[in-house]
């Protein structure tokens, strides 16, 4: 799919990777940038072709609303996502839920009402922020991953049926990544603009997945033996700490 000349929507556009999105989609000829966050004030708006909207994906009623609202849409972000940091026996089932309700259901929700709107417009793309977690348990951020890894599956499945009507699903992998969520973190980052980049790339070249940086690359190789190359080095980082 071409991006020049599209319309595009974006989930948890106000910030982070949402916010590269919006700019990366304009500066790539996008016609129109729906730019969504549950506080359509928060959206930066720096260009005529963006238009905020009031989208919380937790909101069925909401997500349908809109739907109907932008009939013109041919290309879906999926970005929006929490994370609620935790370790296996200690992560709340409350903040499990809410990791759920937006990660998985979200992107469920998205797609079932978007689906029909971009095979009315001749088919189009939808792009899924996932994680290298969807992927590989977390013990610092367990049900996170699990949610990630859930719409992973989905993802996959969605792109199986959503071809019948000339629409990629395009899943995004990637580790940590520069925004809010990891800025006490002191480790390697990834600008939200390569994220975003990559991506859109994928979108272009009629690729599945965007695996962004080396350690998704990594991990993704490791999954043939993950319980050996993969697990082992991460039971040995959570281990140190308690040293």
């Amino acid at each position: 799919m071409q991006i020049q000349g599209a319309v595009a929507l974006v989930t948890g556009a106000n910030r982070g990777i949402g916010r590269s999105f919006v700019q990366a989609l304009l500066e790539r000829g996008a016609a129109k940038v729906y730019a969504g966050a549950r506080d359509p004030v928060a959206v930066e708006v720096t260009d005529d072709r963006v238009r905020s909207v009031r989208l919380d994906v937790t909101d069925p009623s909401r997500i349908a609303e809109l739907s109907e609202e932008l009939a013109d849409v041919r290309l879906v972000v999926n970005n929006a996502g929490i994370a609620r940091p935790g370790s296996p026996l200690g992560v709340s089932l409350d903040d499990a839920r809410a990791e759920l309700d937006v990660n998985y259901f979200g992107l469920i929700a998205m797609t079932q009402a978007f689906g029909p709107v971009l095979a009315a417009n001749g088919g189009g793309a939808f792009v899924n922020v996932l994680s290298v977690a969807s992927w590989v348990g977390s013990a610092t951020l367990p049900t996170y991953a699990a949610s990630k890894s859930a719409a992973w599956s989905f993802t996959n499945a969605a792109r199986i049926e959503l071809k019948r009507q000339n629409t990629q699903v395009v899943g995004v992998h990637v580790g940590y990544v520069d925004t809010e969520l990891t800025a006490a973190l002191d480790t390697e980052k990834t600008a939200p603009a390569v994220v975003a980049a990559a991506a859109l790339d994928a979108v272009e070249s009629g690729a599945p997945e965007a695996v962004v940086d080396d350690i998704s690359r990594q991990v993704k190789a490791g999954l043939s033996n993950d319980q050996q190359l993969i697990y082992p080095q991460l039971a040995r980082e959570f281990a140190t700490q308690f040293e």
